[in-house]
């Protein structure tokens, strides 16, 4: 029996020892979140002001206080202010889902901005990229700070954190929420002024962190929201077949793209143009899709006809399409005959493809291509000569992954649903209701054909938004309307008169 105990024992020991040393050697001990603290100057709006901007790691965690993930943001923070516990705020995200704030950050928002061709004539080349000082910042107005969700950036899952506690479209508000509530208590902001804004799906997250913020026991009201490219109910931005809704939605930009490219609408305005093919759309477009095969021929000749003069496609082409042209079969067709195919985020943009027989476009989108190194590289050379920022990880600027992984449920995995068009409208709606002070302004792009603006107007004149506390603003551009020089001073200009209404 001794020996047995002895053997027993000898064995436990083994086992316990094999286990720590082989937990001992896959666990990755948690380092305190890195920081990093720097001091700038600007002359801004003729004043010359002094700002600090905290580049650094906020540690999530989860239900049993155990930090999960590791959330990137970049804080800019006005130097000198006399009560700094009433600073306006203002939070920033792009979409995707799995793009980094890169595109606000450095197009729009940030005190420096790359600089890519206004006209979208010219492909950004290669390196250097010129980096400008941003005069329309916001900074007098509003601290600024720039939100990397989950998987973008620098930010990760950490410890026993997992991507699918983050990767979803509740997840991921719930997250970005929680965020918000740690830095505005540890910056003393809770009685301060609080502002959103968002870009493509940055706007879809927008309005569920609205929600979420207004739960949890920790009720945060929001002053305003400001969308870029909105997308809050996907009907009207899925361009697919039997979506009818779409087909309406995308005519008025391919209009108005026909217009740029002097295919369509000659001797009119933009404006003018666009108008005429919305009055189309809603009054004889939409009855004749609803009617589709019960449509005489003669119907159907008319119809086309005026698809035809609105998209500066041949009629021919149109018929065969049985009055539904799809965006991306548009993108490919409108310069097929000179071996070029405008762009998806922003029609200005053009790209000579091998392929000229193909439907739609093949080598991916002209404006992303012509735009996405300058950004790149423009980020990290800041990060790395004035912000000091030293990581021993890249900064990915999107991540393939997220998307692919996404949980578009808008419910709880235990309840009931059948996959529907992604729709978080209702939730801006409530929230409008809920908080008397809570305004959006809008920003839409002519020449958006991922996001169209008449998608944004069939959006918000339904769903019992109350129109009277939104703000619709329209520039001569795409998706990122702040490529374009004119129109990145215009919305600033807008920007800047949203945020004092409400201050």
């Amino acid at each position: 029996m001794k020996q047995l105990l002895i053997t027993f024992l000898s064995l436990f020991f083994f086992i316990t020892i094999f286990c720590q040393e082989k937990t001992n050697s896959t666990a990755k001990p948690l380092v305190p979140p890195k920081a990093f603290t720097s001091e700038h100057q600007m002359e801004l709006q003729g004043n010359s002001i002094s700002y600090q901007v905290i580049a650094g790691e906020t540690y999530l965690k989860n239900s049993e206080g155990e930090p999960a993930a590791s959330i990137w943001s970049t804080t800019y923070l006005l130097k000198g202010v006399q009560e700094s516990a009433r600073r306006p705020v203002v939070f920033i995200f792009n979409g995707g889902p799995g793009s980094a704030s890169v595109w606000l950050h450095m197009g729009l928002f940030g005190p420096q901005l790359v600089q890519v061709d206004s006209e979208a004539s010219e492909d950004d080349g290669g390196a250097p990229y010129p980096l400008v000082s941003n005069e329309g910042c916001l900074l007098d107005l509003a601290d600024l700070v720039f939100i990397d969700p989950v998987g973008t950036g620098f930010s990760q899952v950490i410890g026993k954190g997992k991507t699918e506690d983050y990767w979803g479209l509740n997840e991921d508000a719930s997250s970005i929420a929680q965020f918000i509530r740690l830095w505005i208590t540890e910056h003393k902001r809770w009685n301060a002024p609080k502002f959103i804004a968002g870009e493509s799906f940055g706007t879809t997250r927008a309005a569920a962190v609205a929600e979420a913020l207004e739960g949890g026991g920790q009720n945060v009201a929001l002053n305003g929201l400001i969308l870029i490219s909105q997308a809050l109910d996907y009907t009207g931005s899925t361009p697919v077949h039997d979506n009818l809704v779409a087909y309406i939605t995308y005519l008025p930009t391919m209009a108005a793209t026909a217009w740029y490219h002097k295919k369509a609408g000659q001797g009119k305005t933009l404006e003018a143009f666009v108008q005429e093919c919305r009055e189309f759309a809603y009054d004889e477009y939409s009855s004749a899709l609803f009617r589709g095969a019960l449509l005489s021929e003669n119907q159907k000749n008319i119809i086309a006809e005026k698809l035809a003069y609105f998209t500066g496609l041949d009629k021919t082409y149109i018929l065969r399409s049985d009055l539904r042209v799809l965006a991306p079969r548009f993108r490919k067709e409108l310069l097929r005959n000179e071996g070029k195919v405008v762009g998806g985020l922003d029609s200005r943009y053009l790209i000579e493809e091998p392929d000229q027989v193909a439907e739609r476009p093949t080598l991916g989108d002209a404006a992303s291509s012509s735009i996405s190194s300058a950004y790149t590289a423009a980020l990290n050379h800041y990060f790395a000569a004035s912000l000091k920022v030293n990581m021993d990880r890249p900064y990915k600027t999107s991540n393939g992954s997220v998307g692919r992984s996404w949980n578009w449920r808008p419910v709880s995995k235990n309840a009931y649903w059948e996959p529907s068009y992604v729709n978080v409208s209702r939730r801006l709606s409530n929230a409008l209701r809920r908080n008397k002070d809570l305004h959006v302004m809008v920003a839409n792009g002519y020449y958006d054909l991922i996001t169209p603006f008449f998608d944004a107007e069939y959006t918000f004149s339904r769903h019992g938004i109350d129109q009277s506390r939104i703000s619709m603003k329209y520039y001569e551009a795409g998706h990122m309307m702040y490529v374009h020089e004119e129109d990145l001073k215009a919305l600033n200009r807008d920007m800047r008169a949203f945020l004092k209404e409400r201050l």
